[in-house]
């Protein structure tokens, strides 16, 4: 377990060190409609990663702290626990083995979660934890419905507005729902039945998302598809496809709609559904 800790801090720096060779957002092409093709010619966002230690460039941590007592999927009634293996006193260092669900707190959803034989967790590309965040905000539609889904015509109307949304991106949808975190019965919305009521995604658009040639998709809810679904559609749709998930992120709100570069650094244990994943975003 120590090794394993060891292996989730290291793959977060390397992840920074990696991107440090030359991190760019990427060309964005237009869409064609409503004025977006002039997104086209637009420069090529850079980051400034030697002003990170001086705080001149900004990184935002999109994960929350790990413990037990973090709002869960129903019926997972054990989530988290540590046991300390050495102290001071006896050993004269400090160190704990840990457990943890796969799918708990800001995780990651390898491919085979959903679609077997698909990338294992420590199968996944590196290349695919690093890419330019395009942030779809959806705020405004969740407070007034919490079983709202991102529908095609809403992603075309963010391109109208943004530019076409370029292959390698990592689609987040921001949903508001981070307010309600950690309030587990706040969080789930669970009605007298038991159905939890919070946003997400909707197959037609992850397809759409699929055609552009995302790598990844990301909320702040406790699922990329909406609480009510029985089927989990979204999750069909996009694993198989090759790509991964991203849900329970924190800070979704400090994150601009287009320019940041997000870098996901997941656990690398071998033959996992997912894991804990640590993730940030550099603003540019």
């Amino acid at each position: 377990m120590r090794r394993f800790l060891g292996t989730f801090l290291i793959a977060a720096f390397i992840a920074l060190a990696l991107a440090g060779a030359e991190l760019a957002a990427g060309g964005r092409g237009g869409s064609g409609q409503d004025g977006a093709a002039s997104k086209a010619s637009a420069p090529t966002a850079r980051f400034d990663l030697a002003g990170i230690s001086t705080g001149r460039t900004r990184v935002v941590d999109m994960t929350y702290t790990i413990n037990g007592k973090l709002p869960s999927w129903p019926g997972d009634d054990k989530t988290f626990e540590t046991q300390v293996v050495a102290t001071y006193a006896k050993d004269g260092y400090f160190a704990r083995s840990f457990w943890t669900l796969e799918h708990y707190s800001t995780h990651l959803d390898a491919p085979v979660h959903f679609a077997a034989g698909k990338a294992t967790l420590d199968q996944i590309p590196v290349t695919h934890f690093f890419g330019p965040a395009e942030v779809i905000d959806v705020r405004d539609e969740a407070a007034k419905d919490p079983d709202y889904r991102l529908t095609v015509a809403r992603v075309e109307k963010w391109e109208a507005a943004h530019g076409r949304i370029p292959a390698g991106a990592i689609v987040l949808l921001r949903t508001g729902w981070a307010s309600r975190w950690p309030d587990q019965k706040r969080y789930r919305d669970q009605d007298a039945q038991g159905v939890m009521h919070f946003p997400g995604f909707v197959a037609e658009s992850a397809k759409l998302l699929v055609a552009r040639g995302a790598v990844g998709l990301g909320i702040d809810t406790l699922s990329i598809d909406y609480g009510a679904s029985q089927n989990f559609e979204v999750h069909h749709v996009d694993l198989p496809a090759g790509l991964y998930n991203l849900e329970n992120l924190a800070n979704l709100d400090q994150l601009p709609a287009t320019d940041a570069f997000l870098i996901a650094a997941p656990i690398k244990m071998e033959g996992g559904s997912g894991g804990p994943c640590r993730v940030f975003a550099v603003l540019p």
